[in-house]
């Protein structure tokens, strides 16, 4: 049987939204809207993973759990792999997933949909993506695409990411959410690759994962959650959040 440890890595220091994970939406601060997210998943345990007193201070507050990490870290990858060794060093949790901070609006149900292709043994890493709807979005290199091989209806083997239209021809493109499901193994091996050549040229962390021949496999979901990078996303989560 599976044991998922949930972890949301967040920082303070954002150039476009500074001190966003204490960004308040309508009473409370986004990080913990998204840890009440991942709570409500049923997923697994849930913890946040922060270098700030002060948003593990806000997680406390709300009767949650948080692990104080380094300042060092360069991605979010890093901080979790921290977090879980600092949580569970004798590895009870054998699967790991992250669920970026700035996620609000994300569904539980997306995140109990992550770790459903870890059930077999040769997925290394699982992640999410939806239709892309929107035509400026088909062209937009902000919007990661998810190019993939079907398994079943909604289940998806990921062959290639990119921020190009791609791919070519008739057909639905997808839209990438940055939510991973890492096999406990996986994520150990992932932190300790370099940075590989599509992943520079794509900016892409996901990439080198895929250059290393890990196997991605992705479940299709019917929403695309907005991460929270400017003062106008922020408006548009507080909109949604207050219409739900």
């Amino acid at each position: 049987m599976a044991h998922p440890l949930i972890l949301i890595p967040a920082r303070m220091q954002a150039t476009r939204l500074p001190g966003k994970p204490l960004a308040d939406i309508h009473g409370e601060p986004m990080i913990v809207h998204v840890w009440r997210r991942a709570v409500e998943s049923g997923a697994g345990d849930v913890a946040v993973a922060t270098d700030a007193p002060e948003i593990a201070a806000a997680i406390e507050a709300a009767g949650g759990k948080a692990v104080m990490t380094s300042t060092d870290h360069q991605t979010g990858s890093d901080r979790i792999k921290e977090a879980a060794d600092l949580l569970d060093p004798d590895r009870h949790y054998d699967i790991i997933v992250n669920v970026q901070g700035d996620f609000p609006t994300l569904a539980p149900s997306a995140i109990a949909a992550a770790v459903k292709p870890l059930a077999d043994p040769a997925v290394d890493i699982a992640t999410l993506a939806g239709v892309i709807d929107d035509e400026d979005e088909k062209t937009a290199p902000s919007v990661v695409k998810l190019i993939g091989s079907e398994i079943a209806p909604g289940h998806m083997r990921a062959l290639y990411f990119t921020r190009a239209t791609a791919p070519y021809g008739e057909g639905p493109l997808y839209h990438h959410v940055g939510l991973y499901a890492y096999r406990r193994a996986a994520l150990d091996r992932f932190v300790s690759l370099p940075q590989s050549p599509l992943e520079l040229r794509e900016k892409l962390e996901q990439l080198r994962a895929l250059e290393d021949g890990m196997r991605i496999d992705v479940m299709v979901i019917d929403h695309v959650p907005r991460g929270v990078d400017t003062p106008p996303d922020l408006d548009r989560a507080r909109a949604i959040l207050k219409a739900r």
